[in-house]
């Protein structure tokens, strides 16, 4: 159909300007017409819209249409060219000089003007519909980008795309070769709202970044701006931490074209070794997200020197930073040599003993836990979580306690919902699990519950025992009986299987074959999910309510 009806259909009817114009309507009412992401009216997400699996598919392939007219679009604005020097240049067709004659404005161009008056404009009112994930849209949208400026050659590219591009995302454009009839045209897609000013930054920067800057001969000027917001945006005061997360999103995406690596690097690297504070803690944000994009090596060369010299800064909101970002680098490698270094790199940060550094060592392990290794996974277990919930708190104030206990509560279900071996079950997991339950009036309540839930369940045929040698001071029988009793959560009577000790390889098989055949391991994760996520929905609402 792309290849040979839509050719076709347009030599047969020669109604390329109606079909062009039916495109771009259809493009953003195909977006325009799903639900937004948020009916809080005059919010940013109300403005985003979500994209079913059939609306998703038919902007592709409008996309996609799109870029099979390209070649369309531009023999007719050749062939409709009202400047004779066109045809007699041997040049690019759309050079300096024929863009100057097309500033004077003393002729009409209508299909040379399209791409940038009107279709320019509805990619950008598109972007700004689309929410962060939609990235594979995106993708298709920079790489028409990308087409049109190879097409139309390095001045176009410069001196038409560029500005419509700046304007849109609020910057200031050189006008200079835009007819003064369109210019108010090109000025009103300047956001004039904060909300607009937003959309921008989420949905037109990565298309300036990627689309426009990203083009082969733009490297320098990609390299000026990029420092423009990395460097300079960072130094200016009263940045929100909004905009700044906007600003690594846009640079994430650049990231998807692995052409820009070496690039954004180098930049990187300046701001490591900057003595400013915000530099560097944009540099580890920026590592942190952009690990999944780059291969072991990269990861190896560049990612990792960069976050170990952070993570020996002495600022406390830097290292904290990059730990962060040794998490995600946990997360996406399960390469012997990187994992080593993280190991290396986690003991030392938890060496510094403060309560602030532990609690962030151990969320930013936690979220590698499905995804790393066996072996990394026994070493955050007994390292990260058995060890430190044995040693006594650091805090003495209640509020850090109660953070301590519910984060070690979150790394524990992360590692029930993993395949563990019966030795660290029996060694690791429930001696943490009693631990915790020691003091049971520093755990948030759903916690407490989905503790209890692991505990009965990875302790088999043996909980009973268990409670009598944790003894009375964790209040099992009082606060099991609500749970397990006949009315409580877990109180349904199942036909059970044998049960054997702890540490035999039944109770230890981490998919719960002391429990019920059907009660999986999928099904206990689900339970303590649902659970988790019923406390952040309340605490949400509550939030609001305030």
């Amino acid at each position: 159909t792309l290849k040979e009806l839509l050719p076709a259909l347009i030599n047969w009817g020669n109604k390329l300007d109606h079909i062009l114009r039916l495109l771009i309507s259809h493009i953003l009412d195909s977006a325009e017409h799903c639900p937004p992401l948020s009916g809080v009216e005059g919010s940013v997400e109300s403005h985003l819209r979500v994209l079913g699996e059939q609306e998703r598919w038919n902007l592709d392939i409008l996309l996609r249409i799109l870029a099979d007219l390209l070649p369309h679009v531009h023999q007719k604005a050749i062939e409709t060219c009202p400047f004779s020097s066109v045809s007699e240049s041997n040049g690019p067709i759309f050079s300096s000089s024929v863009l100057e004659l097309y500033a004077g404005g003393h002729v009409e161009w209508p299909a040379f003007e399209w791409m940038h008056v009107d279709c320019f404009s509805g990619l950008i009112q598109l972007s700004c519909l689309l929410p962060q994930k939609e990235d594979s849209l995106r993708n298709r949208t920079t790489k028409f980008l990308l087409a049109v400026s190879e097409r139309f050659g390095e001045s176009y590219s410069t001196h038409i795309m560029m500005p419509v591009f700046l304007v849109a995302v609020g910057d200031a454009a050189d006008f200079t070769f835009f007819p003064p009839n369109i210019h108010s045209r090109i000025r009103g897609l300047k956001p004039r709202t904060a909300v607009a000013e937003r959309l921008a930054v989420l949905g037109i920067l990565p298309l300036l970044l990627a689309g426009v800057l990203g083009s082969p001969g733009k490297r320098e000027q990609l390299a000026d701006y990029l420092r423009k917001l990395l460097v300079e945006g960072a130094m200016k005061e009263n940045q929100s931490i909004t905009h700044n997360n906007d600003i690594v999103n846009a640079v994430r995406f650049l990231c998807t074209f692995e052409e820009h690596h070496s690039l954004i690097f180098d930049i990187l690297w300046e701001m490591v070794v900057s003595s400013n504070i915000e530099l560097k803690i944009g540099a580890a944000n920026i590592l942190k997200v952009i690990v999944t994009y780059v291969d072991a090596k990269v990861a190896s060369t560049h990612v990792l020197p960069a976050l170990i010299t952070l993570g020996s800064d002495q600022n406390l909101k830097v290292k904290n930073a990059s730990i962060d970002a040794f998490g995600a680098v946990a997360q996406h490698f399960k390469n012997d040599m990187i994992v080593d270094k993280i190991r290396v790199q986690m003991d030392a940060f938890l060496e510094d003993g403060s309560h602030e550094t532990t609690m962030t060592v151990v969320r930013s392990l936690v979220v590698a836990l499905p995804h790393t290794t066996e072996r990394f996974r026994d070493y955050i277990l007994d390292f990260h979580i058995f060890q430190l919930t044995s040693m006594p708190a650091f805090a003495t104030d209640g509020m850090s306690r109660r953070q301590r206990a519910n984060v070690f509560c979150e790394a524990i279900c992360a590692v029930d919902a993993t395949d563990i071996t019966a030795n660290s079950i029996r060694d690791f997991l429930l001696p943490s699990i009693q631990n915790l339950l020691r003091d049971p009036d520093t755990l948030d309540p759903a916690h407490k519950e989905a503790l209890e839930i692991i505990l009965k369940e990875r302790s088999g045929g043996t909980f009973d025992a268990l409670s009598k040698v944790m003894g009375a001071h964790i209040g099992i029988p009082s606060s099991m009986t609500s749970i397990f009793g006949e009315g409580g959560l877990l109180g349904k009577k199942e036909s059970t299987a044998p049960t054997s000790p702890v540490g035999s390889p039944r109770a230890g098989a981490s998919s719960g074959h002391g429990l019920a055949p059907e009660d999986t391991r999928f099904m206990r994760i689900m339970r303590v999910t649902d659970m988790l996520r019923g406390k952040a929905k309340s605490q949400e609402e509550t939030h609001q309510n305030q």
